[in-house]
C-alpha cells in the first residue's frame, strides 16, 4: 500500500507541474489576442491540438469516446457548455480534475478541449488562494468562524486534514463552482451572440448560418 501511495503522489506532482506550464501558456495567449473577429477563430488560436488531448494519459481511460466528432465542434452551445463544465470542476478539490471534466464533457456533449483546459485554472500556484477563498465563502454561508486553513492537492491532506474543516470547505467549493459555471456559460453565450451580430452588422450580405 505505501508503494501505491508514493507512486500516486509522484503522479500528482508531475501532473501539477505540467498544469502550471500549460496554464501559463494558455492564459497568456488569451490576453495577448488584440482583436476578436469570429468566436471560432478566437478559440482555435489557443486550444491544444486534438492529438495532445487524445494522447494525454489521464484521458485515455475514455478510449474511443475521445474520437466522437461532436466533442470537438466549436459552436455557441458546445463552447458555452464547456466553460460551464471546466469552471465547475476547476473548483473541485480532488485529484484528476481533467478526467472528471472530460467525463462530464462526453456526457453533456460539450467541447472537450475547452472543458479540460479550464481545469488548469487550479494548479500549484493558484490552489492556495482559490481554495482559501472557497473556504471563506463556506464559513460565511454556514455561519462558522474561519480558522487556520491551508490546502494541498494530495491524498494525505484529503484523508487527514480535511476532517477538521470539510463542511465549510466543501460548501464553499460547491457554491463558488456553481456560480463560476453559470457565469462562464452565460458570459460565453452572450460573447458569442455579440460577436456574430457584430460581424453580420459589418457585412449585411452575410448569410445566416
Amino acid at each position: 500500500m505505501p508503494a501505491v501511495v508514493n507512486q500516486t503522489k509522484k503522479l500528482i506532482q508531475k501532473e501539477s507541474r505540467k498544469r502550471v506550464i500549460i496554464a501559463l501558456n494558455f492564459f497568456s495567449q488569451i490576453y495577448l489576442i488584440p482583436t476578436i473577429t469570429m468566436p471560432r477563430k478566437f478559440f482555435q488560436r489557443f486550444l491544444p491540438s486534438p492529438q495532445t488531448i487524445k494522447k494525454n494519459k489521464t484521458l485515455q481511460i475514455f478510449g474511443d469516446w475521445l474520437h466522437d466528432p461532436n466533442l470537438w465542434h466549436l459552436n455557441r452551445r458546445s463552447v458555452a457548455g464547456a466553460f460551464a463544465v471546466g469552471l465547475f470542476f476547476a473548483w473541485m478539490p480532488v485529484p484528476f480534475q481533467m478526467a472528471l471534466a472530460a467525463g462530464a464533457a462526453i456526457w453533456l456533449r460539450t467541447n472537450l478541449p475547452i472543458s479540460v483546459v479550464l481545469v488548469w485554472l487550479t494548479n500549484p500556484v493558484t490552489i492556495p488562494p482559490m481554495f482559501y477563498f472557497a473556504y471563506l465563502v463556506g464559513t460565511w454561508i454556514i455561519g462558522e468562524p474561519p480558522t487556520d486553513f491551508s490546502f494541498e492537492l494530495t491524498f494525505d491532506w484529503l484523508l487527514n486534514e480535511l476532517a477538521a474543516s470539510w463542511k465549510p470547505f466543501l460548501v464553499g467549493c460547491f457554491t463558488v463552482a456553481s456560480i463560476s459555471s453559470l457565469i462562464g456559460y452565460f458570459s460565453i453565450d452572450a460573447f458569442w451572440r455579440y460577436s456574430v451580430a457584430k460581424k453580420r452588422a459589418q457585412k449585411p450580405h452575410l448569410r445566416k448560418k
